[in-house]
């Protein structure tokens, strides 16, 4: 059985559900959650998932795309669609670079390429179930114009009406107007927002082309979340 630090780990004790159809990859990941003090639902297709999901609250997913029954992206589809906003991590191959694309697009948190480190894997974990955990802090407020983040909360509105954001779309707002006028490179804010020193820089693409839709009044024409060609993106405040 791995065993790691407690300060590394030192989050709330969450449900994860792992789904994988191979035995070896879904077994390994759960112990090595188990071993970070959380407890573990492990199935192995996509029936079985949506009947766990249906009769229990997770905290976090952790949820293989090449599934037997009902594959992991429709898996995910049908979560959102019923409004379970559950917090997802994707596992994916090499091969299905456009459905990992694709899955972040519908609003996974995070995803991992096989093979990959099982540790790895359970650090990304902590770091998205540490952003849910209720925050000991003094209420802080930040405004732009009609955006309105409450960083204690967790929260955002635009002229007065919550934004759907995942968790990984709030933490890049949240990074980007409390930083704005910097020009951020995609490796700054991976770093800053993912925890991540290496990844996909397309990740970020997705994310911010999601953000875009959210935040902007036409995403064709940012204005507030802008390009800056070569280099990154700004956040413009608005005056």
């Amino acid at each position: 059985m791995p065993s790691h630090s407690e300060d590394e780990y030192a989050v709330p004790v969450a449900h994860v559900l792992v789904v994988d159809d191979d035995d070896t990859v879904r077994g390994v990941v759960a112990d090595y959650l188990r071993a970070a003090g959380h407890e573990v639902t492990e199935r192995a297709d996509g029936v079985d998932a949506m009947t766990a999901t249906a009769s229990g609250a997770f905290d976090l997913i952790v949820l293989d795309l090449m599934l037997p029954g009902i594959d992991g992206l429709e898996v995910f589809r049908r979560l959102r669609q019923g409004g379970d906003k559950t917090p997802v991590i994707m596992l994916t191959a090499k091969a299905s670079e456009a459905d990992r694309v694709l899955g972040l697009e519908l609003g996974a948190d995070d995803y991992l390429t096989k093979p990959f480190s099982a540790r790895e894997l359970v650090l990304r974990a902590q770091s998205i179930l540490r952003r849910q955990a209720p925050p000991e802090q003094e209420r802080q407020i930040v405004e732009d114009g009609d955006l309105r983040l409450d960083l204690t909360a967790r929260k955002a509105t635009r002229g007065g009406r919550a934004l759907e954001l995942t968790l990984r779309e709030y933490d890049l707002l949240a990074h980007l107007v409390t930083n704005p006028d910097k020009v951020l490179s995609r490796e700054d804010l991976m770093g800053a927002v993912w925890g991540w020193e290496y990844g996909d820089p397309s990740t970020v693409t997705v994310h911010v082309r999601r953000l875009r839709g959210k935040v902007e009044d036409d995403p064709s024409q940012p204005r507030r979340l802008v390009t800056v060609w070569g280099r990154g993106y700004r956040w413009e405040r608005t005056t």
